[in-house]
């Protein structure tokens, strides 16, 4: 998928904080949750709420609430972050991503334009994809 003009439900910088802010007062978002979605930054292997969470659900977007990915296509990749075969359909914009002195596929949210993580090939069928996501991105929610 390429990447939109504009991202629909984009929230201007003020916004994105506030909202932030407030999961973080609830304690639905996680300290990292700006640096992620905003700046591209990751959170350590191991260290999100996501990596080791098995619970039947949704998986959506910190910021904007878009449906992203359902719990029945996540797996455990071992590589610390959770990790899904497949994102939902017009969920996730892929963009060419040539930072650290990589060449990798960064993935954004389709309705904002958050950080989510990045897509590699390397996943199992039927996809062969893993969707490796940052758990600071993503808020979960009970099917």
């Amino acid at each position: 998928m390429t990447e939109p003009a504009r991202f629909p439900l984009r929230p201007d910088d003020q916004a994105w904080q506030q909202r932030l802010q407030a999961l973080a007062a609830q304690g639905q978002a996680e300290p990292l949750a700006w640096q992620v979605t905003r700046h591209a930054a990751t959170e350590r292997p191991f260290s999100g709420r996501y990596a080791s969470w098995w619970q039947p659900g949704r998986y959506r977007c910190i910021v904007c609430g878009t449906h992203l990915f359902d719990s029945e296509t996540k797996f455990d990749a071992g590589c610390g972050w959770p990790s899904f075969w497949r994102a939902r359909p017009d969920a996730i914009v892929e963009r060419l991503d040539r930072s650290h002195g990589m060449l990798r596929t960064e993935t954004l949210c389709a309705g904002c334009g958050a950080h989510l993580g990045h897509v590699f090939d390397d996943g199992p069928p039927p996809t062969g994809l893993r969707y490796c996501i940052n758990s600071a991105a993503l808020r979960w929610e009970a099917a």
